[in-house]
C-alpha cells in the first residue's frame, strides 16, 4: 500500500517532528533519536506530580498529542506498535520528575509493563517517587488472563491530568486513576485490519462482515459479525459493553481507529446517542481520532460512570488541539422552517392551447431521454436525459396545479415546480431561467424580451456565456430568432448545437473537467436537448 512517508526507519522521528514543529514551542523532545524519543511539555517546572504515558506509536494522537496542560507531562514513544525501551521510558521519568513525584499510565501489554516498571524501579533507586497504573479497560476476550488497554486510556489521561494540574499529591492523582480503570470499559469494531509500514497487511475480514472486538494493534477480536448497518454495530458494541458499567450516570468516548470518515464518525454519533441501550449516557467525548490504529476502518466505544469529580475532571477546557472535549448528550434541536422558502401557491386555471404546448415540450423531452444519456456519456455522466426527463413527467404530473392562463404566474410556477423536481445544477439554472421570465412578464415586458431576461439572468448567475459549450450556445440564438417564429428558432437552436461539436474546450458545466478528445465530434447534451425541443414544437405546430 503506498503510503506518505519517506521509510520506515524514519517514520517516527518524522512524525514526532511534525507534531513539535507545528506546537508553537509548546512541546519539546529529548535529544536521545532514534532510540529515545521523549516529547515533553515546554511550560513544565516538576513543582507538581508529572503524568507519564506512552508505549508503541501508531495510535497517534495519543500519545504525544495529548503532552499539554492538563493531560500528559511527557509521552514516552517506542517504534509503530513496539514497546519503548527501558532507557527511554527512564528518559522520560528523569526529565520531567521532581520532589512531588510521577505517575506512569501503562496499557496492559507485557512489553509495556516490563519496560515502563523496570524504568520505575530504577527511577526509585534514584530517590523519585513513582507510582504506576495499568489500563485494562478491553473487555472483548473475557476468557484473556490480562485484558488490554485501549482508548479508555485517555479516560485516565485527562481526570489524572486535571487532579495533577491542581497540584494534588501523588497518592491522590494515583488513587483516582486506579478508580478509573476499574470502573471503565472498552470495546472496538472495525470492517478491515490495519496496515503496519513494511508489513503484509492481514486480509482476514471477508466484504460485508466486521470483526467485533479487536485489538488496536490488528489483533484478532471474539467474533466476525454481519455488517447490517451503523445502528445495528453500535446496538452489537452497547450490548457488550453496557453489562461492564453500573447503574448511573456514564460518559461515552466514541473512538475513531484511523480511516473511518468523519461522515461515517457522525452517523455511528447519531446510532450511540439514540439507542436504547445508551439511557445511561449522559455525555460523549467525540466523535474523533483519539487512540487510532493506524489507517483501522472501524471505531470503538469506552465506558466511563461518571462522578461528580469525574465530570469536572473531564469537562474541563484544555488547551490541546487534538482534544476534542466532553459535551452532554442532548435531544436533536428542530425549529419550523423560516416564512418565505416555501412558494406562493398559484391558483390554477385553464388554457388548453398553453397545456398542450407543455404536453408536448414534455412528451419531446421524455422521448430524447436515452439518446441524450448516450451523447452526455462522452462529455459528463451520462444522465442529461434521465434528468430532463424526470423534470418533463413530474411538470406533466402538476398540470392541473398550474395556472394555464396566467403567463406571468405559469412561467413562475414552473420554475418552482423544476426547482424541486429536476435536481441538480440543471433544475436550479432552469428554475432561475423561469422564475427570472415571469419577473419580466410581470413587469410587462413582451414574452419573447422575457425569455431573453431569464437567459440573461442564468448567465449572470451560472456564469456560462454562448461559446462556452453548454445549453446556451443553442438557446440564445434561439430565443434571438423567436419573434421571427418558431421555424427560424428551431434553425438557430441546430446550428448552434452543432457547433457545439467543434469546441474542444468547455468553459463550464461537468464537461468542463472532460479532455477535448472526449469533446471533439459531440454535441453538448444540453444545447442538443434544446435543439430537439425547438424542431419537435415546429413540427407539432405545422402538424
Amino acid at each position: 500500500m503506498a503510503q506518505f512517508i519517506n521509510g520506515k526507519d524514519t517514520l517516527v522521528t518524522d512524525a514526532i517532528d511534525g507534531l513539535l514543529a507545528c506546537s508553537g514551542g509548546r512541546l519539546y523532545r529529548l535529544d536521545g533519536y532514534p532510540h529515545i524519543k521523549v516529547v515533553c511539555r515546554s511550560d513544565w517546572g516538576k513543582s507538581r506530580v508529572a503524568l507519564i504515558s506512552g508505549g508503541g506509536s501508531g495510535h497517534e494522537p495519543a500519545h504525544a498529542g495529548f503532552v499539554g496542560e492538563g493531560m500528559l507531562t511527557a509521552a514516552v514513544c517506542g517504534e509503530v506498535f513496539a514497546s519503548p525501551s527501558v532507557d527511554a521510558v527512564l528518559a522520560g521519568i528523569l526529565a520531567v520528575t521532581g520532589e512531588a513525584g510521577c505517575l506512569l499510565i501503562v496499557k496492559n501489554y507485557t512489553g509495556d509493563r516490563l519496560n515502563f516498571g523496570l524504568a520505575a524501579e530504577r527511577a526509585r533507586a534514584f530517590g523519585l517517587k513513582v507510582a504506576m497504573v495499568v489500563v485494562d479497560d478491553d473487555i472483548a476476550l473475557p476468557d484473556l488472563p490480562q485484558a488490554r488497554g485501549v482508548a479508555g486510556t485517555l479516560f485516565v489521561h485527562k481526570i489524572a491530568g486535571a487532579l495533577a494540574e491542581d497540584g494534588a499529591d501523588l497518592d491522590t492523582v494515583s488513587n483516582a486513576a486506579e478508580t478509573a480503570v476499574r470502573d471503565m470499559a472498552s470495546i472496538g469494531m472495525s470492517l478491515d485490519t490495519c496496515t503496519v509500514p513494511g508489513s503484509t497487511k492481514e486480509d482476514r475480514i471477508a466484504a460485508g462482515m466486521a470483526e467485533l472486538g479487536l485489538g488496536i494493534h490488528g489483533e484478532a477480536g471474539v467474533q466476525q459479525v454481519a455488517l447490517e448497518g451503523a445502528v445495528s454495530a453500535m446496538d452489537m458494541v452497547l450490548d457488550k459493553l453496557v453489562p461492564h458499567v453500573t447503574g448511573q450516570d456514564c460518559v461515552a468516548l466514541l473512538n475513531n481507529l484511523g480511516s473511518t470518515t468523519p461522515l461515517e464518525m457522525a452517523v455511528l454519533a447519531q446510532a450511540l446517542a439514540t439507542s436504547e441501550k445508551a439511557k445511561g449516557i449522559k455525555a460523549i467525548i467525540g466523535p474523533a481520532p483519539l487512540m487510532t490504529s493506524l489507517d483501522m476502518h472501524g471505531f470503538s466505544v469506552s465506558l466511563l460512570p461518571l462522578t461528580e469529580g469525574r465530570e469536572a475532571a473531564l469537562a474541563r477546557d484544555i488547551p490541546l488541539p487534538d482534544w476534542p472535549g466532553m459535551t452532554l448528550l442532548s435531544p436533536v434541536s428542530v425549529k419550523p422552517l423560516p416564512d418565505g422558502l416555501s412558494p406562493i401557491k398559484p391558483i390554477p386555471s385553464e388554457n388548453p392551447k398553453t397545456r398542450a404546448l407543455i404536453d408536448t415540450c414534455c412528451d419531446l423531452l421524455i422521448a430524447a431521454e436515452s439518446d441524450l444519456n448516450v451523447l452526455d456519456a462522452k462529455s459528463g455522466d451520462g444522465d442529461t436525459g434521465s434528468t430532463l426527463a424526470t423534470a418533463a413527467r413530474a411538470l406533466k404530473g402538476s398540470m392541473d396545479r398550474m395556472p394555464l392562463a396566467d403567463l406571468t404566474q405559469l412561467f413562475r410556477a414552473i420554475g418552482n415546480e423544476l426547482g424541486q423536481t429536476m435536481g441538480g445544477s440543471s433544475g436550479v439554472i432552469l428554475a432561475i431561467f423561469f422564475s427570472a421570465t415571469g419577473d419580466a412578464c410581470a413587469n410587462g415586458t413582451p414574452t419573447p424580451e422575457a425569455l431573453l431576461a431569464g437567459l440573461q439572468r442564468i448567465s449572470e448567475v451560472g456564469g456560462a456565456q454562448q461559446g462556452d459549450r453548454t445549453m446556451i450556445d443553442a438557446l440564445k440564438p434561439a430565443l434571438e430568432a423567436l419573434p421571427q417564429g418558431v421555424d427560424a428558432a428551431a434553425l438557430a437552436a441546430r446550428q448552434g448545437a452543432d457547433g457545439t461539436a467543434a469546441m474542444g474546450r468547455a468553459k463550464a458545466g461537468r464537461a468542463s473537467y472532460v479532455p477535448e478528445e472526449n469533446l471533439i465530434g459531440h454535441n453538448d447534451p444540453g444545447a442538443e436537448a434544446v435543439a430537439r425541443l425547438f424542431e419537435g414544437l415546429a413540427s407539432a405546430l405545422k402538424g
